[in-house]
């Protein structure tokens, strides 16, 4: 399959520092990759991957003194996304919600991993609104995301993984 993971920018894939999430996107796509799948990484530019790189910006972006609004270049990385998206068979979001409006004709092809919190109140108008129309499969990694009122009806949660070789007998290696 062609698959296109979309990580956040925030981090590089994997983080240098801090960064679960770009720490699970990157296991996903080096598994993926491993088991034989054609797959794209959009990320930041100092991301390391034996996947296809599609940078997105420079590097990471919390790392980049310049930068002061993370949203355009997210707006930036969407865009790239859907003007590639006829390549691929399955594109995984990792960004949220950013997404959910421009890709709303290809929920067929389209996954989204809800990484964050999304008990907050600011959330609710637009998953109120996206009731009407249920934009993506949207797997959660927490069980209690899946008890909010909105989330509950359409989720799932996949517990993030505990990667084979990282652990040994309970204790990091």
């Amino acid at each position: 399959m062609k698959i296109a993971q979309v990580a956040p920018l925030i981090e590089s894939v994997p983080p240098r520092l801090y960064g679960g999430t770009e720490r699970i996107v990157s296991y996903l796509t080096e598994e993926l990759v491993r088991l034989g799948h054609d797959v794209t990484l959009f990320a930041s530019g100092d991301s390391v991957t034996s996947a296809e790189l599609a940078p997105c910006c420079t590097r990471a972006l919390r790392l980049d003194p310049t930068v002061r609004d993370t949203i355009p270049h997210f707006m930036v990385m969407i865009d790239k996304v859907r003007e590639r998206a006829e390549e691929f068979d399955v594109i995984h979001f990792h960004i949220d919600l950013f997404h959910f409006p421009l890709f709303n004709s290809l929920t067929g092809q389209t996954l989204t991993t809800l990484h964050g919190r999304q008990d907050l109140g600011d959330l609710k108008p637009f998953y109120s609104a996206s009731a009407k129309c249920p934009w993506f499969p949207s797997p959660t990694t927490s069980a209690s995301h899946c008890r909010t009122p909105i989330l509950s009806r359409r989720s799932t949660t996949v517990f993030r993984p505990t990667c084979i070789g990282l652990h040994l007998n309970g204790e990091a290696i």
